[in-house]
């Protein structure tokens, strides 16, 4: 006897984990005076980054959506790596891409980075304002219309100014999409005047608390922020206690229609 096959109803609602992390392109930091007496350190490749590199890519799994910052395109200070596709390569994932933005000659490269479990639709970078240039974002639509989930990665300038200008263009990109994410090192608290002109400017959300990132060794400021859109349900944030640089890694789990996002690889977690 053979009876009617059962049709599962489909989801209503999609879960994803996010991460951001400033990697300082790959070297590790655990006081302020290692700025100054491992600064050689900092412009040459050596074995303990690729160590650190390769812990971060055992966590990297976890996630299905990655926003790195301060990763190398390919310079001295990393071997030539680019460190974008390493860890993407070395933790499995699928989808990867970078926007490269201040070149130092051939000494440093730093770059925004995307890796991901979704394929993208789109990958788009731009310039951030600002009177010294070099910085940049990068913004990835998973979907199309209004069914897309739009993650931008910024690393944003040291100066208010520029960082209200910065954050006044982003507001810009991502005004007229209803799912939007904005990930990154954004050097700022998020209750600061150019924060909270960006929450006026658009839909993202101002975090219910803040989570300490900076610097990893005795976490004290939010500089790293996961901000999503009203239509987004965050459900949790945190940072992760690994030190993998200086910041550390922040992490969130967020809810959105199923129909949200474009489809996910078959690949499976490890």
């Amino acid at each position: 006897m053979t009876g009617a096959a059962i049709l599962q109803p489909a989801p209503a609602e999609r879960h994803l984990r996010l991460l951001s992390c400033n990697i300082l392109a790959g070297a590790s930091v655990q006081r302020y005076s290692e700025y100054v007496t491992r600064s050689l350190n900092a412009v040459l490749p050596g074995r303990n980054k690729m160590d650190n590199l390769d812990r971060l890519a055992e966590v990297l799994p976890q996630f299905d959506v990655i926003g790195l910052q301060e990763a190398d395109a390919g310079s001295l200070r990393s071997g030539f790596l680019n460190q974008t596709r390493y860890l993407a390569e070395t933790a499995g994932m699928p989808f990867w891409s970078h926007q490269p933005n201040r070149a130092m000659a051939r000494l440093a490269h730093s770059a925004n980075g995307l890796i991901s479990r979704l394929e993208p639709h789109s990958v788009l970078d731009y310039p951030l304002p600002s009177r010294i240039p070099g910085r940049g974002a990068l913004l990835a639509q998973f979907g199309e219309g209004d069914n897309a989930l739009a993650v931008m990665i910024a690393h944003l300038s040291l100066s208010a100014p520029a960082r209200a200008r910065q954050l006044g263009f982003i507001a810009e990109l991502l005004h007229d999409f209803p799912h939007a994410v904005l990930m990154g090192d954004l050097n700022t608290e998020p209750h600061s005047v150019e924060m909270t002109q960006l929450f006026a400017k658009c839909n993202l959300q101002p975090p219910a608390q803040s989570t300490l990132t900076f610097p990893s060794w005795k976490p004290r400021r939010a500089l790293d922020h996961i901000l999503t859109s009203s239509a987004i349900q965050l459900d949790k944030m945190w940072a992760l206690p690994q030190a993998f640089s200086d910041h550390l890694p922040l992490a969130a789990e967020i809810r959105l229609p199923a129909h949200v996002g474009g489809k996910a690889t078959q690949r499976r977690r490890r």
